[in-house]
């Protein structure tokens, strides 16, 4: 039979060399003139307009803190008024002018709920820094999924057209082999199916790449951005080191955690504050003042014209008596809100270790998928050899070596990738647990081409 006759088809070797040759055309450029994943964070991290947002709201809490820390200092006001006087006696029409000046001045000695203010304005100070914090946890994240994003398209991209280079091969050899008479029709019509098949898979690519692209331009601010490859040979490092409840151990220093026990402190001050509503309040308080006073309505007054100096210093005591409950349900409401805080707490820590084996879990899962992909291009390679040495002996058909070749393609494809979201699981495991910062990136970043 036709099947089982001696049939020419290209070489393993061959389509390998078609493998390389394709990765290389998308990635070699890259790497020469590319930019590395620290170079792309600080340009995002000049340009994201989250990221400046949440750095913006930071820096204003320094000042909401002043405002609050001037409760605490004197209050200096200047006052003055001109007022003009006229009488009718019986001695006749008469007019005056006086003029005054008064500067008053008040220094706190003791205010309780002014105190409880500042404290609450320097916790808030606090939660703005650790809001902060999170944004730039969150951009380094978004940056490096972004960047890792683009080269798993272009390795797509590339897989996929060398895959469809090696169909190309395969359809030619199969025309040729059904010309000659030692092939069927169904292989041809086999290889031209998965061409079109590859075709419309390299189009869904081609698109897949551009759109990765355009998320990467926009976050960093600059178009046509090139993320330097993974140097070959690939070998990651072990990135979680330790096990799941050491890094949970470590979330106590999370931002949200932070978070959470910064507010839990302000509720706290708050019911402090409501309930030193029954306090007294005392002022030390001053005046400096300055009356002239002209004219002949001032002596039928019965005071003397000229300028008039006055000066003043005292306590005040300001004690209240009865509010109409107000304190005291302002105090029960307090309270209930410091529960709440507190169960938020506990909520900002529960899930955050959660969150943190999670992505710990993730994260040795993907290890773990890189070694038994690695071990499956393996497989995958020798599978197409001896499958395009059965089908030169004629006990393989043309539908054999395609399965093959597709397989080893898309092990190389899935191979990448796993190593892609290995790199960005462990800058997540690191958010997570609240451990991320910039100084983490140069780790990743030693394993990109130079």
């Amino acid at each position: 039979m036709p099947a089982e006759r001696s049939r020419p088809l290209p070489n393993h070797r061959s389509i390998a060399r078609s493998l390389l040759v394709g990765v290389a055309s998308l990635l070699v450029a890259g790497a020469s003139q590319g930019q590395s994943l620290i170079e792309l964070y600080q340009l995002a991290r000049n340009y994201d307009a989250t990221y400046l947002a949440a750095r913006a709201l930071a820096q204003s809490a320094v000042y909401r803190a002043e405002q609050a820390e001037a409760l605490r200092r004197p209050n200096v006001s200047l006052g003055s008024g001109l007022t003009r006087s006229e009488i009718e006696p019986p001695s006749g029409h008469r007019t005056g002018n006086t003029a005054s000046a008064t500067m008053t001045a008040r220094q706190p000695l003791f205010n309780r709920p002014n105190g409880a203010t500042i404290d609450q304005a320097y916790k808030s100070l606090e939660v703005a820094q650790a809001d902060l914090e999170t944004a730039e946890q969150d951009l380094i994240v978004r940056v490096s999924q972004a960047y890792f994003d683009v080269l798993a398209a272009q390795d797509t991209l590339a897989f996929t057209r060398a895959s469809k280079t090696a169909i190309t091969e395969q359809l030619a050899a199969a025309k040729r082999n059904f010309e000659v008479g030692t092939a069927t029709i169904t292989d041809t019509r086999e290889a031209q199916a998965r061409f079109d098949l590859a075709t419309a898979q390299e189009i869904a690519a081609e698109n897949d790449l551009r759109t990765r692209r355009a998320a990467l331009d926009q976050l960093v601010g600059r178009a046509n951005v090139e993320p330097k490859p993974l140097a070959a040979p690939v070998a990651l490092p072990p990135l979680a080191i330790g096990d799941a409840e050491q890094w949970v151990g470590r979330t106590g220093t999370h931002p949200n955690v932070r978070k959470a026990l910064l507010n839990f402190d302000i509720a706290k001050l708050e019911t402090e504050k409501a309930r030193a509503g029954h306090l007294p309040v005392v002022d030390l308080v001053g005046t400096l003042g300055s009356t002239n006073q002209r004219g002949s309505a001032v002596t039928a007054t019965g005071s003397a014209p000229g300028v008039t100096n006055s000066a003043t210093l005292g306590l005040q005591l300001n004690m209240p008596l009865y509010s109409g409950n107000s304190i005291q349900n302002r105090v029960k409401e307090t309270l209930l809100l410091e529960e709440r805080s507190r169960n938020d707490l506990e909520t900002a820590q529960r899930g955050a270790a959660l969150a943190t084996r999670q992505a710990f879990l993730n994260v040795q899962s993907g290890q773990a998928q890189v070694k038994a992909f690695e071990a499956a291009e393996s497989s995958s390679l020798l599978a197409l050899e001896a499958t395009q040495l059965g089908y030169k002996v004629g006990v393989r058909v043309n539908l054999d070596v395609l399965n093959a070749q597709t397989q080893l393609f898309q092990t190389r494809r899935d191979l990448a990738k796993s190593r892609y979201d290995v790199l960005v699981g462990s800058l997540r495991l690191r958010q997570a647990a609240g451990q991320l910062k910039p100084e983490d990136l140069p780790v990743v970043d030693q394993l990109l081409a130079k």
